[in-house]
């Protein structure tokens, strides 16, 4: 559906009723329409592209969600797939939406998918700003994707604790976190993916002539910049959760190995008691073995021999630190 449509002159907000009235409304000096679609159905987007003659393959990757971000020219209009993310402190993980952009010489299409008001935030503060809406739709677009950019740094934060947390928990000893250090894991990774491509995205269209004004270039490599101090932050964070990884499974390593020492001396210590049990429990017929079973006090004697050599074994593995 269409969640606002208007169009800027001179840096001021003149809203229409529809699509063909921003396309013509624009065509006029010092006017650019703005449109933002929010998940649009296929008929909106061809209503779109008839009304501002958006190319077709430009078209064909905005109906398409869950793409992996760019930026591309196609003839006199700049498409971006920027990936939109957000921490949830509840739920302990990070919720990803997508926005299409259209730039051309006199308008901008942004497309969003997924709750967010990122769109709507720098549209409101831009209003309030005439002299950014006088710059044009471009000026508009590097505002969009660069509060989409800064809004990656609570992101990054949520999963530094989340780090820390799992990481005091690992060397507390909790074998459990095992579980835990995977979704981190898978959830550093997702975002890996949602700005990665854009460094190099970004390196490209600033380095190509479609980018001649100095100060466009300059704003470009700024969000640059930023987008790959979250990228190396992040890659910083798949190193420290695979050491971690490794130290849980080390301590759990360890754990097992005490509990296989703690069951072989309980194993030897009662294997004495149970050794001279059966051999004194043996019936057959042997003179010299029936005169040592006819002595006095023959049975405190053998308890006593259990009970000192078992407690001799006992204190023998206690030092040794097996119990």
């Amino acid at each position: 559906m269409i969640a606002d449509s208007a169009v800027y002159a001179g840096g001021y907000r003149t809203t229409l009723r529809s699509l063909g009235e921003a396309y013509r409304s624009c065509q006029e000096p010092d006017r650019f329409a703005w449109v933002t679609l929010f998940e649009p159905t296929k008929e909106e987007f061809i209503s779109a592209d008839r009304e501002f003659q958006l190319h077709g393959m430009a078209v064909d990757d905005a109906i398409q969600t869950h793409q992996r971000p760019k930026l591309e020219r196609y003839g006199h209009c700049l498409f971006a797939v920027l990936k939109l993310a957000r921490y949830l402190d509840d739920k302990k993980r990070i919720e990803f939406g997508e926005v299409h952009a259209f730039v051309g010489e006199n308008f901008i299409i942004t497309v969003s998918y997924g709750e967010d008001s990122t769109l709507e935030e720098v549209r409101r503060r831009m209003e309030g700003e005439p002299d950014q809406l006088r710059r044009g739709p471009t000026a508009v677009f590097y505002e969009v994707m660069s509060q989409i950019v800064e809004g990656y740094n609570p992101v990054v934060e949520g999963l530094e604790n989340d780090i820390d947390e799992i990481e005091a928990e690992v060397f507390a000893g909790n074998v459990e976190a095992s579980r835990r250090i995977h979704e981190i894991s898978h959830e550093v990774i997702r975002l890996h993916q949602a700005t990665k491509p854009l460094v190099g995205a970004l390196e490209r269209i600033t380095e190509s002539d479609a980018v001649s004004d100095p100060e466009k270039r300059k704003r470009l490599r700024r969000v640059q910049d930023r987008v790959l101090r979250v990228t190396e932050q992040i890659e910083g964070f798949r190193d420290l959760l695979s050491s971690i990884m490794d130290v849980n499974l080390t301590t759990i390593g360890v754990q097992q190995n005490d509990q296989m020492q703690k069951i072989s001396a309980w194993g030897a210590v009662l294997i004495v008691p149970t050794l001279i049990a059966g051999i004194f429990g043996m019936n057959f017929e042997n003179e010299q073995w029936q005169q040592f079973k006819s002595l006095d006090h023959g049975f405190e004697l053998s308890v006593a021999a259990m009970v000192l050599i078992s407690f001799l074994l006992y204190l023998w593995f206690k030092r040794s630190g097996w119990l």
